[in-house]
């Protein structure tokens, strides 16, 4: 699903215009991005949490030349999926039997 299908789906789903929509899906992901900004965590029961990881500094290598190069300490956004959706995507059915593997 890309955002453009969202945006849609929303329209459609809550009876708004388009542009509504836009507005209202563009303003959910700003929030959530302005959140990981500040180092805030997201929770949303039954779908799953967002955190930042750190990451120290490291030594690397530059792949072209080969030269060792120091990386620096960053933050990473990281999803911890909810145990809610992580048994719809295993059991869509609810019967307790695995999903088929897409091909």
């Amino acid at each position: 699903m890309t955002k453009a299908d969202l945006i849609n789906i929303v329209a459609e789903k809550a009876h708004l215009q388009h542009r509504q929509a836009e507005i209202v899906v563009n303003m959910v992901f700003d929030m959530m991005s302005d959140a990981l900004k500040r180092d805030d965590r997201i929770e949303i029961r039954g779908f799953g949490s967002f955190v930042n990881r750190s990451y120290g500094s490291y030594q690397g290598r530059n792949p072209k030349t080969g030269q060792v190069v120091q990386v620096p300490p960053k933050r990473v956004p990281f999803f911890k999926v909810g145990k809610e959706l992580k048994e719809m995507v295993d059991y869509p059915d609810g019967r307790g039997e695995v999903a088929p593997e897409k091909k």
